[in-house]
């Protein structure tokens, strides 16, 4: 892990890491933009203020303007640049022809551009991108990772930025999203580094797009910032971030001041952005109840931002494709998240084209438009108006487990994911997605294994150990690809596929020994029915190293198949090979190899034999590190779902 650097406050009031201010001068020379291995068209700068006197205080003006020269300074032969969407984070107005915008003077505000197709603004030195200005006369007052310090009175000024781009006017861009990267402490900071984020510093295929952060970038630390930024700035575009609930001033007084050190550090707590013919939108959609109640929080976007969205989408063609990003999703395969959901689908009603993507479960969904369940229409939503993906966590299941051949936790998610990154795939008018796993290439999307009821006898023992505080001797350890005859015979034992990219029109398919495919059962096929819950529809492969260590099943999924195994097999190793069609029409194979035995006996003979063969060794991933992450309000409610 790399030192962390302390950021001094400048002197000058106001100043803060996400804007860079300067008072007539420029702090950066052109060349700053060409530093070594820096993508092209991404340049070093930042916004800048002219603390002049204002004309009239109620008044916030400025330029949007094309940084020709690349200094951060709007220099007399510089232009502006027209019809760009400018806040004060309920108003939206756009340039004028000189790129002049003028906006009503809000007492906390932060004031923030919308960065248009076709152009670039600038990024700071760990490729956070400028485009905004904190407005708070007051300062933050006395908070404990320091917040913003005042900022004195309406500035004469404050111009925006930015520079031609081809690369962000292309329709074609690949866009990650990084959720969840949660790091309690610098070691868990380092497995992400070595991980997920460390998959992004390898890619290439994303520069103008950049990387969005989609909240508990941190585990309520808020001194974490720094090596967050140093692990992030290795990726290779502009790095957009949006807030979680374990990124909260969590001793401010209330929700209007939660984000103070996020704003000062970060950038605006919601944004948009256009990148080829995308409109990118990021929410707040967690609402602090205040320090006099801990970090109690709500799930809600709040009215502000729905008054600021509507006026946003004005400038948005209805046919357009959006992305709204919200750390809490809007929904999930359980439930409906956010409280008020159906005000929020109100305001996008006119975009069918809009995507909205969250984090905050550490669960990897892809629901789309058109799907129902009974959950959601108790909560008021008879069916999805819109697709919700949930985008995985970099830290998986909080970064729990034993470590694996890579010396990380294997940090398998409640819903048989593994920790990775989501990336929106935009074609001209169309959109794709895939979700890439950490260290692993994109065809790694099928986890096999096999659900007979030994093994759900086993993890009801397991789970009853785990709930008394792993009390008393563990049960023994099963493999989950052994199957005795009997058990073949009893039925309603299955090969059970966890399809990363499956939605519920992917297809399922398996073959056993080489015979004619059978096509699987979606277990959550969302028609309208309750949740399918229990061990019958869990995943015994990543649920058998969660019950070893952290506990973590939520004993459903959105993206299970199964299949029942042919109750005819003779004793031995059998194979079956399983083919998962995603929507796009993608094709992955997977292998499994498992084994009929005679009897329990063998059954636990071979067990402990291919728990070896797999490194599963359990007195290692008992003794292995056990993250404050699963302390989290968010580990702790899966433990008791």
């Amino acid at each position: 892990m790399q030192i962390r650097r302390i950021r001094p406050r400048t002197t000058v009031a106001g100043l803060g890491a996400c804007a860079v201010l300067t008072l007539f001068a420029p702090l950066l020379s052109p060349t700053a933009a060409t530093a070594a291995g820096a993508p092209a068209e991404l340049y070093e700068g930042h916004v800048q203020v002219d603390r002049g006197q204002a004309a009239d205080p109620q008044k916030f003006t400025g330029r949007v303007f094309d940084d020709a020269n690349e200094n951060s300074k709007l220099d007399d032969d510089e232009e502006g640049v027209a019809g760009v969407a400018v806040t004060n984070g309920v108003d939206v107005v756009q340039t004028d022809g000189q790129g002049v915008y003028e906006l009503p003077v809000r007492e906390n505000m932060t004031v923030s551009v919308t960065q248009p197709a076709g152009w670039q603004v600038p990024v700071d030195e760990d490729k956070v991108a400028q485009f905004s200005y904190n407005h708070l006369p007051e300062g933050s007052g006395d908070l404990e990772f320091g917040g913003i310090e005042p900022t004195g009175q309406t500035p004469k000024a404050v111009n925006f930025p930015m520079v031609e781009s081809t690369a962000s006017a292309k329709s074609d861009q690949n866009c990650p999203i990084a959720a969840d990267t949660q790091a309690y402490d610098t070691t868990e900071m380092g497995y992400a580094r070595d991980g997920a984020v460390g998959d992004l510093a390898d890619r290439e295929d994303y520069g103008a797009c950049g990387v969005l952060l989609l909240g508990d970038n941190v585990g309520d630390d808020l001194s974490l910032n720094d090596e967050l930024r140093d692990i992030y700035a290795q990726t290779n575009g502009p790095v957009r971030v949006a807030p979680g609930n374990h990124d909260q001033d969590y001793d401010a007084v209330d929700d209007s001041h939660a984000l103070d050190t996020f704003r000062d550090q970060f950038g605006p707590s919601y944004f948009s952005y256009d990148v080829g013919k995308t409109h990118f939108v990021v929410l707040d959609s967690i609402d602090y109840e205040g320090k006099a109640n801990g970090k109690k929080y709500k799930e809600r976007i709040t009215e502000e931002q729905l008054t600021w969205l509507a006026n946003d989408l004005k400038n948005v063609p209805k046919n357009a494709q959006v992305v709204i990003a919200t750390h809490a999703p809007i929904v999930t395969h359980t439930e409906v998240v956010v409280d008020n959901a159906k005000d929020f689908y109100d305001v996008i009603a006119d975009y069918p084209n809009a995507v909205t993507v969250g984090g905050h479960t550490h669960t990897q969904e892809n629901l789309i438009a058109g799907e129902s369940r009974e959950e959601w229409a108790a909560a008021g939503i008879e069916k999805l108006p819109n697709t919700q993906i949930v985008a995985g966590a970099v830290s998986g299941d909080w970064y729990s487990g034993g470590l694996n051949a890579d010396g990380l936790p294997y940090s398998f998610t409640q819903d048989a994911s593994e920790p990775g990154v989501l990336t929106l795939e935009f074609d001209g008018a169309s959109r794709s997605e895939r979700y890439t796993v950490r260290n692993e290439s994109d065809d790694h999307q099928l986890l096999l294994g096999v659900n007979s009821p030994a093994w759900r006898d086993w993890a009801q023992k397991a789970q009853d150990w785990q709930d008394a505080d792993k009390a008393g001797t563990a049960p023994e350890p099963v493999s989950e690809r052994v199957v005795t005859r009997d058990d073949l015979k009893e039925g309603q034992t299955w090969l059970t596929s966890s399809f990363l990219a499956g939605t519920s029109d992917a297809r399922v398919e398996v073959s056993f020994d080489g015979q004619a495919p059978k096509q699987s059962e979606h277990t959550q096929p969302g028609r309208g029915e309750a949740l399918a819950k229990g061990w019958e529809f869990t995943d015994p492969y990543t649920a058998s190293q969660n019950l070893r260590t952290s506990g973590n099943v939520g004993q459903s999924s959105s993206h299970l198949w199964r299949t029942e195994i042919p109750s005819n097999l003779d004793l031995g190793t059998h194979t079956a090979e399983v083919t998962g069609t995603d929507r796009y029409g993608r094709d992955f194979t997977q292998t499994v190899r498992f084994t009929v035995v005679e009897d329990e006996a063998q059954a636990n003979s071979e067990s402990q034999k291919l728990l070896r063969q797999d490194g599963f060794d359990v007195q290692m991933e008992k003794s292995s590190k056990d993250p404050q992450g699963l302390d989290s309000e968010e580990a702790q409610s899966a433990r008791e779902d």
